[in-house]
């Protein structure tokens, strides 16, 4: 795999894509099942949805979404990595109408107005700014108006007001974007590219659940 961005650290392969799930659990304490099951909940999805998972990793998250829809709804999962997209396709090979294909987030994605919902869970960090930015137009672009944008990540807070025993892991383990990431102010940002509607939800004080919706566009003739 190329890695695009040399200092993230969510372009994965070898020995962490291979491990991934376990590692997760592991630097969040054990926590992390328990929040991605109750972010999901909370995204309250329809039998009938269209759901794009942008950076889908092992499937996890994917699995999960897909005992809510129906033979009717679709989930497509969006990952660079092909460690990933195999164990992807492992752990979903029960849910025929999840497919996964090798895709960049940051790149124009084949999809137009498709998706009732777009879920980004621990990626968007992991980039420079602009690119952040560039992925969140694509998302606009392939989210159906009024759409909801899901985004599973750190919350805003001030680094040098973390405890310690959070502080020097944080340090440790997270690449030089995430420094940058918890010091924006997310919704101005997406309110800047077409969002609104917001609802939060945060878990453990750093991590939160952010919900945008698309605006709807006044068409002529309608």
């Amino acid at each position: 795999m190329c890695s695009y961005y040399p200092e993230s650290k969510v372009e994965i392969e070898g020995f962490i894509a291979a491990h991934y799930d376990a590692l997760l659990n592991i630097v969040s304490f054990g926590k992390y099942s328990s929040i991605i099951k109750s972010a999901i909940e909370i995204m309250g999805i329809r039998p009938g949805d269209k759901i794009l998972d942008l950076g889908a990793g092992t499937g996890r998250n994917a699995c999960l979404m897909m005992k809510y829809l129906s033979q009717k709804g679709e989930l497509i999962g969006i990952d660079i990595s092909e460690e990933m997209i195999s164990q992807f396709r492992k752990k979903c090979a029960n849910f025929p109408n999840a497919k996964i294909i090798n895709a960049r987030a940051d790149r124009s994605l084949p999809f137009r107005g498709k998706f009732d919902k777009v879920l980004i869970s621990l990626v968007l960090h992991g980039f420079p700014q602009n690119v952040r930015e560039a992925i969140i137009k694509n998302v606009s672009e392939v989210l159906k108006d009024s759409g909801n944008l899901f985004i599973l990540d750190y919350n805003e807070f001030a680094l040098e007001e973390m405890p310690f025993y959070l502080k020097s892991p944080f340090k440790i383990i997270e690449c030089p974007y995430a420094f940058d990431f918890i010091k924006r102010d997310w919704k101005k940002i997406l309110t800047d590219n077409g969002f609104s509607g917001f609802g939060e939800h945060i878990f453990l004080s750093y991590i939160r659940l952010l919900k945008a919706t698309k605006a709807s566009i006044i068409r002529e003739g309608n």
